[in-house]
């Protein structure tokens, strides 16, 4: 809803992650506060979320796309409108890690998403023998494979609620609304990016 009968600004972010990081328990524990159970997501769920910013009124857009191997092929669909995305990894589960490693990387190389900045959640942090966020940042080499991003790495546990408003709180401030100075100058230089990437010299960095 917006003030004054003003459109209320507001922005999409894409929540993705293998399945059974914990991405729709977390969702809901954004949305209601409330810790559910939840199901593998066949498709996708979607919540609105007021927060705000600069001391403004935002509504973002929550998109919890599934994560199995199946609805990995479909991520692509969901890349254009998002503003930010949200990497979920179940920090518990080693066996998984260089898994979830490859799918960021292969997110993070779309066009789509050039430029906008990452937040991913150390889920399961309340589970014996969890990943520190720190060695998460280290296993998946975050620095070369984020450059030129803004990016956080963000401990939590979607079930106990530990570190999910600090995580909301960070991805408020990382997310660049339409309206926001700079905006436009981040879509031509995307554009910019794109041609020259995409140009029959195929000069690459």
């Amino acid at each position: 809803m917006g003030l004054r009968g003003s459109k209320q600004p507001g922005a999409q972010v894409l929540i993705l992650g293998l399945d059974n990081a914990g991405k729709s328990t977390l969702l809901y524990k954004l949305r209601h506060n409330a810790t559910v159970a939840t199901v593998p997501t066949i498709g996708f769920n979607v919540e609105m979320i007021e927060a705000r910013k600069n001391r403004k009124n935002v509504l973002l857009t929550m998109w919890d796309v599934g994560g199995q191997g199946q609805m990995r092929e479909h991520w692509s669909s969901f890349h254009s409108d998002a503003a930010a995305v949200v990497f979920v990894v179940d920090s518990s589960d080693r066996e998984r890690l260089q898994e979830a490693k490859r799918e960021l990387r292969r997110t993070l190389r779309s066009e789509q998403l050039l430029d906008k900045p990452l937040l991913i959640l150390a889920n399961k942090q309340d589970v014996n023998g969890a990943l520190t966020a720190t060695e998460l940042k280290d296993r998946f080499n975050l620095r070369k494979m984020c450059s030129g991003r803004d990016w956080f790495v963000q401990p939590c546990s979607a079930s106990t609620g530990f570190g999910v408003e600090e995580a909301f709180r960070q991805l408020v401030q990382m997310v660049r609304l339409p309206s926001e100075p700079g905006a436009m100058k981040d879509n031509i230089k995307e554009t910019v990016h794109y041609l020259r990437t995409n140009s029959s010299t195929g000069s690459t960095r």
